[in-house]
């Protein structure tokens, strides 16, 4: 995962909360797209490698994020809607909006991209989407002759009738963004953020409310979502903040923009991850509101499990994994790594690359796709620990069956691109790395591409199907 992603992450430590969507005759539509690659990445494995340094970092931060979690601090609570901005009367059960969604990889990220309307009159911009972060934010505008404020586009907030700053006087600054409180030196001051990465990048800015124009799909009609809260970052440095406008906050939250787009369309939203290597024009849709590609009466029903909106957890939404199979082997991984009670837990985010296991999981996968794989002529690959020469491998050789059974009877059978990883012409490697245990355990966007996502949050359920992504 890209570096881009990093700040999303960071931005996810600020706030929590829960999202609902929208039904579908009526949709919102984001463009979700990868990025042209970087100079730095100018192959298949510099990519990777930059997906791996970046997840790494990512990882750390989740981790670091979730421990604060469980030694006491306590879940930041849901900000009471202003009277300028109450939630909308809930849309028909058919209504929904989306936006198009399309894969990175053409900017040497790994992330996906959404074109999102901010402000009034509209402002475009491309955020990443990221069920990771919790905060929307956007790159503000600097004053003329600034040499350090970056590429791409600025959000302008004197030309939005709609932009009104938080202060550090209001309620919603003191209780739901508590970590803004240490840039409020008095109660007239701008409710502020002022984030470090372990990268070295770093992201100045104030909080708002704003609107954004989303598009319903039921007659294509425009309106208005008003009562977001924003960050509008005045000033950044470091290669975090390259490679998008900003971030479109999807996590768990009570102020991301998940929770509020989700609440008038029933309580619900959906997103198709194409190939991770996808060129810029496949795309799919982030949906708010029903799914009709999960209910389709000529498919078999979608495979659903509990969607878990734990506390320790948030903002990231968490599945709970039984166990994990090779061919068919149940594989001897401690209960104890699935379960957030006793320091494990897993999670699905779109904002990481790679899938991350705790060292005991990752220990007992990669072991028994490696020994499965031992015919096939290995070679070394940094960072990768179990690489091969598939092109010596002949016709012949196929990757192992991996499943993972989460809750119920539900089974995630990924495509065996997903985690035995091209990395170069002729060459394979298990795309799964591991993390410090205790920890929690990322499901990333490459083992979730390809299928349908929909996260419930009304009923704390999550449905999901194979998928190419195209129709959706």
């Amino acid at each position: 995962m890209p570096a881009p992603l990093l700040l999303l992450l960071l931005l996810v430590l600020c706030c929590n909360g829960a999202a609902a969507a929208k039904a579908h005759s009526d949709s919102l539509h984001l463009e979700l797209v990868r990025r042209p690659p970087s100079p730095s990445a100018t192959t298949r494995l510099d990519l990777l490698r930059e997906l791996y340094r970046s997840d790494q970092l990512r990882q750390r931060m989740i981790s670091q994020s979730i421990g604060q979690r469980r030694h006491g601090r306590r879940p930041l609570q849901a900000p009471a809607a202003s009277h300028n901005d109450s939630q909308p009367a809930p849309a028909p059960a058919e209504e929904s909006f989306a936006m198009p969604l399309t894969s990175g990889a053409y900017t040497g990220t790994g992330q996906y991209f959404v074109r999102f309307l901010l402000g009034t009159p509209a402002q475009k911009f491309l955020l990443v989407a990221d069920t990771g972060s919790d905060l929307t934010w956007v790159k503000c505008h600097r004053p003329r002759g600034c040499r350090r404020c970056g590429r791409g586009r600025f959000f302008r907030p004197r030309a939005s009738t709609s932009y009104a700053p938080i202060r550090c006087s209001a309620d919603m600054c003191k209780s739901a963004l508590p970590f803004a409180l240490a840039t409020c030196p008095t109660p007239a001051s701008p409710c502020a953020y002022n984030y470090g990465y372990s990268d070295g990048s770093m992201a100045k800015g104030v909080f708002a409310q704003e609107s954004a124009t989303i598009t319903v799909s039921r007659g294509a009609r425009r309106r208005k979502l008003g009562g977001l809260v924003v960050g509008c970052t005045t000033s950044s440095v470091g290669s975090s903040f390259r490679a998008s406008d900003g971030v479109l906050g999807l996590g768990y939250s009570a102020v991301s923009f998940a929770a509020r787009a989700a609440a008038g369309f029933g309580g619900r939203f959906s997103y198709c991850l194409v190939d991770h290597l996808s060129p810029r024009n496949a795309s799919s849709r982030l949906t708010f509101g029903p799914t009709p590609a999960l209910s389709h009466p000529a498919l078999p029903p979608p495979r659903a499990t509990e969607l878990v909106l734990d506390a320790r957890l948030q903002p990231f939404y968490a599945v709970r994994i039984d166990g994990v199979s090779v061919d068919g082997e149940l594989l001897p991984i401690p209960s104890s790594v699935w379960d957030a009670a006793r320091g494990g837990g897993a999670i699905l985010d779109s904002g990481t690359s790679l899938t991350v296991l705790a060292e005991p999981a990752y220990r007992a996968v990669a072991s028994a796709l490696s020994r499965r794989l031992g015919g096939v002529p290995s070679v070394s690959v940094d960072p990768f620990d179990h690489c091969y020469n598939w092109t010596a491998a002949g016709p012949a050789a196929e990757v192992p069956k991996l499943v993972l059974h989460l809750a119920g009877t539900a089974r995630l059978e990924p495509p065996a691109k997903s985690y035995v990883i091209d990395v170069a012409e002729g060459v394979k490697c298990i795309g799964i790395t591991s993390a410090p245990w205790p920890g929690v355990s990322t499901i990333g966007n490459i083992l979730q591409q390809e299928h349908l996502w929909e996260f419930d949050l009304q009923n704390r359920r999550l449905r999901f199907r194979r998928s190419t992504c195209r129709s959706i």
